[in-house]
């Protein structure tokens, strides 16, 4: 039955992508970015919805009083990554757009990648540095003084259940230089939506969203062991049957 399920969710992703990154594409042709945003969400929104009602994928949210209330105030969301279900779900959670700070080869990938491209988002070509981080920074302020938030991965890559990667700098060097908090995010969805596998399962994501971490005076990788230490103590809070043993 997983693997029923698993197909029918990939069609509907497939068959709903299409004609909305078609949509949108011929909608930025006059549609303001942020406008084109929201279209990018509600397909998100499909999406998830889709895991719920196919897969038996549901959330549980905490920490939402953690976000900046002001409508102005920026923030960079550091984030857990374990597969693609977060990527997906966030956009659809937050209360203000967000960019995405992604590796440049995504914007190719056909539909998904195109409709990203449309979008005010940092993709960076990580063969380049020193260049790819001064424009993360560049881009970074633009968009935080327009009140769009960043997200960004620390670990880099999809992460498996109860391990934990090499946690970079580059969230953190970002909030030093523009004085953006950063808020860390805890998310379990390895439970039901593992890294790189095809078949999901029912279960419960839990995402728990941590308080705002000042930038202001701090060293980027102090900052950073900061943020891992929250985001890997609540991993083990929240999935305690993935550190069995460690």
């Amino acid at each position: 039955m997983p693997l029923i399920r698993s197909i029918i969710h990939a069609l509907w992703m497939l068959v709903t992508v299409m004609p909305w990154a078609i949509i949108m594409l011929v909608a930025s042709l006059w549609t303001k970015s942020e406008p084109l945003y929201w279209m990018a969400v509600r397909w998100l929104s499909w999406a998830t919805g889709g895991a719920r009602v196919i897969l038996g994928i549901t959330t549980r949210v905490s920490g939402m009083e953690n976000l900046p209330q002001d409508q102005r105030a920026g923030a960079i969301l550091l984030v857990k990554h374990q597969s693609t279900f977060e990527t997906f779900y966030l956009p659809t959670l937050m209360p203000h757009p967000l960019a995405f700070v992604f590796k440049r080869e995504l914007i190719y990938v056909p539909f998904f990648g195109w409709a990203m491209a449309r979008l005010d988002m940092i993709h960076i070509d990580r063969s380049l540095r020193a260049q790819a981080f001064n424009k993360v920074v560049a881009q970074g302020r633009r968009l935080l003084e327009q009140g769009i938030w960043i997200i960004m991965f620390p670990e880099g890559t999809r992460i498996p259940r109860g391990q934990a990667g090499n946690y970079k700098s580059g969230g953190t060097r970002l909030a030093v230089e523009t004085g953006a908090p950063v808020i860390p995010i805890a998310v379990t969805s390895a439970k039901v939506w593992p890294r790189k596998a095809f078949i999901k399962k029912p279960g419960v994501v839990d995402v728990s969203i941590g308080p705002a971490i000042s930038s202001a005076g701090r060293k980027p990788d102090e900052l950073m062991r900061e943020v891992e230490a929250w985001i890997e103590a609540e991993m083990r809070r929240l999935d305690p049957e993935a550190y069995v043993g460690q």
